[in-house]
């Protein structure tokens, strides 16, 4: 009976606490060449052209001030002192008035950005480079690649930021997150090959 009456007493206390954070939007990404649960086109694959894609998302509230994604394989098993999941793209600092990515991100770090995004800065991947690099999995079994779109209520992040220091930058300032999750595999080759 105590621990009810408590818990009565304390309940106004815990929804004003909830009420006072932000309920984070769901944002809505998409993309013109990649489908959700299907296989990555192979252009967009280390066998293909690396050519990152092209990402559309709405439902960003009007508190966003830039976008950051970040596209990530949580399948790679990695030895324990590696940073886990796996990290194919870091992007950030997108114009709040972006609605999208367009494809083909240079991947020459002086290269400017196309006119839309003109600001954005990518950040190093799990390949140590600051670039998009596509989905390249040990033969055997598909893995996950997840765009991760996030909203953020603050922009002009510092360059150079990995996805590990991203997410530190980015607490507390999300305020709106969505994804798009597709598939990759190679195929075992075929023996006497």
């Amino acid at each position: 009976m105590r621990h009810v009456l408590l818990a009565l007493l304390l309940s106004p206390v815990l929804l004003a606490d909830a009420a006072a954070q932000p309920a984070s939007a769901t944002l809505t990404v998409t993309s013109p060449t990649i489908t959700a649960g299907q296989p990555i086109p192979k252009i967009h694959t280390a066998d293909g052209d690396n050519t990152s894609p092209a990402l559309i998302w709405n439902g960003a509230p009007s508190s966003t001030r830039s976008y950051a994604v970040v596209c990530e394989d949580p399948d790679v098993l990695l030895p324990p002192t590696n940073p886990q999941p796996f990290v194919h793209w870091v992007i950030y600092n997108i114009p709040a008035s972006a609605k999208g990515l367009p494809a083909a991100i240079p991947i020459d770090p002086a290269a400017s950005m196309p006119a839309d995004i003109v600001g954005a800065t990518q950040g190093p991947s799990g390949f140590r480079r600051p670039i998009y690099r596509g989905p390249a999995p040990p033969p055997g079994k598909p893995h996950h690649y997840h765009f991760i779109v996030y909203a953020l209520d603050v922009d002009g992040l510092p360059a150079g930021l990995t996805r590990a220091q991203l997410t530190e930058a980015m607490a507390g300032h999300v305020v709106g997150q969505g994804q798009l999750v597709a598939t990759y595999e190679r195929k075992p080759p075929t023996p006497g090959q």
